[in-house]
């Protein structure tokens, strides 16, 4: 599946679970960075990182970031001084935050459908049944995307009719569900958070081991039959957990300061940059524009605690 189709997705940082207004105060504070990338043969690593710029330099939680297929803007969740979780854009060019949807509900996990026209969001509503919805680019026309599968925690899209799930539960599972028909297969158990497209109809995610210990995996469809098949990748390092991918397959990883990448075919990582000197101390999260031209991380708040937005 192309990163046109989909960006990572899901829910809050701190758990699988998202944070309700009256927890919001205890949602540790991030910032989302935004740096170019250049995607190269060049280099063993694959790739060069361009100084991280941070966008949203405030005190609070930003997070989730998701890149437009036009590479104009980056859309992401944000909690303000209200509790309430909202999707904001933040346009590349102008360099400007504007707010997207603004509902008595919360909305995380800003994720581009298929065909790029609207963005499905993991929805907690009034009642704290986690659903997925859609709405219009600007923030209108609120659907329903399934109707019967909660609690909803992460997805990604497979195709324009198919998604992989990450259902919180007891373990948590791995679900692909067809939209139309809103059956459901489980496919892994026991995943972490982290989904992201790897090529049409495909996916990675985390594989979490009894010993702590997680893995890089694959899950496949069949683009006729819908028929998913799971595959080992590579161990993660140590305290790496999201990954994304660029077009030519090379996965990016980050723990700590520092972006990792694995080639295709291979089991061992190479590190590609550390961003310590950029302010950046703890990476949690990463994002990969479409036509692999910018890479959104999150990070630690910048900003200490008690400064004005």
């Amino acid at each position: 599946m192309s990163a046109t189709h989909v960006v990572t997705a899901v829910a809050v940082l701190l758990a699988a679970v998202p944070v309700q207004r009256a927890a919001a105060q205890r949602v540790p504070g991030t910032d989302v960075y935004l740096a170019g990338l250049e995607v190269t043969d060049r280099s063993p690593t694959g790739i060069a990182v361009l100084s991280p710029e941070n966008i949203t330099r405030r005190a609070g939680y930003d997070n989730q970031p998701a890149f437009m297929a036009d590479e104009g803007a980056v859309f992401f969740t944000s909690i303000r001084q209200d509790g309430q979780a909202d999707i904001y854009r933040y346009d590349i060019a102008s360099k400007r935050i504007t707010r997207v949807t603004s509902t008595p509900e919360s909305e995380y996990s800003p994720t581009f459908m298929p065909g790029g026209r609207r963005i499905s969001v993991v929805r907690v509503e009034p009642d704290s049944t986690q659903r997925l919805w859609s709405f219009a680019l600007n923030g209108g026309d609120p659907e329903l995307v399934l109707r019967a599968i909660k609690p909803v925690g992460y997805h990604a899209w497979l195709d324009a009719t198919h998604l992989a799930l990450y259902i919180l539960g007891t373990p948590s599972t791995l679900q692909v569900v067809d939209t139309k028909t809103e059956h459901a297969d489980t496919v892994a158990r026991g995943i972490d958070r982290s989904l992201s497209p790897i090529a049409m109809d495909t996916v990675s995610f985390v594989q979490r081991h009894p010993d702590s210990t997680l893995t890089l995996a694959r899950l496949s469809i069949n683009g006729t039959t819908g028929a998913a098949h799971v595959a080992p990748i590579a161990p993660l390092p140590a305290g790496a957990l999201y990954v994304v991918w660029t077009s030519t397959g090379v996965a990016i990883t980050a723990a700590g300061s520092k972006l990792y990448t694995l080639h295709r075919g291979e089991t061992a990582w190479r590190e590609a940059a550390d961003l310590a000197s950029d302010g950046l101390a703890h990476i949690s999260r990463l994002a990969i524009s479409p036509n692999g031209h910018w890479l959104a991380l999150v990070a630690d708040d910048a900003t200490p605690p008690g400064s004005a937005p």
